[in-house]
């Protein structure tokens, strides 16, 4: 049985989560502030933590550091309202494994966690299918004709973006189209690994070698012989760790700490980053000759906001990922919210895109995706993008832009809002309704 730790000051919201999930299987701990959730994570064998990225006595960023720092096994879900999503996206750089909005929908974080947990059960992961990296823009066709060509080498490959462009999914797409497909892909968070467990996960370690050695491990290198290693978060890597990986990449052998057996290495590595290595590089930050060795080969992927062309595209493949996974089957967008999708910023970039699709196709009623199923932060980010000539339509779209405006600055307080807007609560409850912002 999974175990689940709930970080969340909310009394409300952590109940009927707690309850939720003892319902579906998981054992379930709880704690109203971060200080209390680090002190059940310090002395609870944890599997998985829901954490609030805002609690009375912290940071939720702290917290989420502290936690994998600690315990890099430990999954993390970030929990979050849409006006923080700038701060979801630096958790995931953290070592998070995914964010959920508040109001957090329960079969949403069901389908995360069962997802997780099955990644837990193997340490390997599988390729993902080709047809997962998606796009015809001028942009990224140049970044997929790069990866076929390189696929079937051996050189090393540097991929390069911004968090959630896909850099692991493209990593994957190389794997899977070289003469090592048939082999493990492993991937590695450079940031979730501390100093001192560095050497036992890379190299792996024997039975004895240090206290609480109480069986053999294989490290990662020796679990992808024959196929890849991914580094994922290359930039995370302290210098000297930088150079113990060097080491062994240059001498493509390694021992388990506490062995003097050598074990001859067949690796393939691909290392992605959402930073430029190379002003590491040049402030001596991060070793020369392991970016050049690692640096066989540079791919960059845009942002989304860079190749909006693709735009659609990923829409419908996420539309169909998410009917397979919701039991539904929703047809496509409206022309409005294609319009406001494609004003949006996406500083979460394609896996924003992913979870805004997966959301709406979860509250959609009908067959067709309207802007009521949007988050609020992207309606109110892009009022423009919204263009109709039904005039009550309009008035409507207007109405819940306002509503939206002005609960923001209230704080969601209703009845400041309300006094704002010179209409009493009751009608105010009323309209939340009417444009689902309960």
């Amino acid at each position: 049985m999974n175990k689940v730790l709930i970080i969340e000051d909310d009394f409300s919201l952590r109940s009927i989560l707690e309850k939720f999930l003892q319902r579906n299987g998981f054992e379930v701990l709880s704690a109203a502030k971060g200080k209390e959730g680090l002190e059940i994570v310090s002395v609870q064998p944890i599997d998985f933590v829901l954490l609030d990225l805002r609690l009375p006595d912290s940071n939720g960023l702290d917290i989420l550091q502290s936690i994998k720092k600690q315990h890099p096994h430990i999954t993390v879900i970030m929990m979050t309202f849409y006006d923080d999503v700038r701060s979801a996206v630096s958790a995931i750089k953290s070592g998070a494994r995914d964010y959920l909005t508040k109001p957090v929908n329960p079969e949403e974080l069901l389908g995360l966690l069962k997802s997780s947990a099955s990644v837990l059960q193997q340490q390997t992961v599988k390729p993902a299918s080709k047809g997962f990296v998606k796009g015809q823009s001028k942009q990224f066709a140049s970044v997929l004709e790069h990866a076929r060509l390189v696929s079937p080498t051996m050189l090393s490959v540097l991929i390069t973006g911004e968090s959630g462009t896909g850099k692991e999914e493209l990593a994957k797409f190389i794997h899977s189209n070289s003469l090592r497909s048939n082999k493990e892909f492993i991937t590695v968070d450079c940031g979730s690994i501390s100093d001192e467990l560095f050497a036992s996960e890379f190299f792996g370690h024997v039975k004895g070698a240090f206290t609480g050695a109480i069986q053999d491990k294989q490290g990662l290198l020796e679990m992808a012989n024959g196929g890849t290693l991914f580094l994922d978060e290359l930039g995370n890597l302290t210098y000297e760790n930088q150079i113990k990986l060097l080491r062994v990449l240059q001498e493509k052998k390694v021992k388990r700490v506490g062995s003097h057996k050598e074990i001859i290495l067949d690796v393939r590595v691909i290392a992605a980053t959402n930073e430029e290595i190379i002003q590491s590089v040049q402030k001596e930050k991060f070793r020369e000759d392991l970016y050049h060795r690692l640096n066989e080969f540079k791919i960059h992927i845009p942002a989304l906001k860079e190749r909006k062309e693709d735009l659609q595209e990923l829409i419908d493949y996420f539309i169909t990922n998410s009917n397979e996974e919701f039991s539904k089957a929703i047809k496509g967008i409206k022309t409005e919210v294609y319009k406001v999708l494609y004003e949006y910023a996406f500083p979460g970039n394609i896996r924003e895109l992913k979870n805004i699709i997966r959301r709406a196709v979860l509250l959609v009623k009908g067959t067709e995706i309207t802007t009521e199923q949007l988050p609020q932060e992207i309606l109110y980010s892009a009022p423009s993008a919204v263009d109709t000539t039904d005039l009550k339509t309009l008035q409507e779209l207007q109405e819940k832009e306002a509503i939206i405006k002005v609960l923001k600055q209230t704080g969601n307080n209703k009845s400041k809002a309300a006094r704002l807007l010179n209409i009493d609560r009751k009608t105010l409850y009323n309209k939340l309704k009417i444009y689902q912002l309960e």
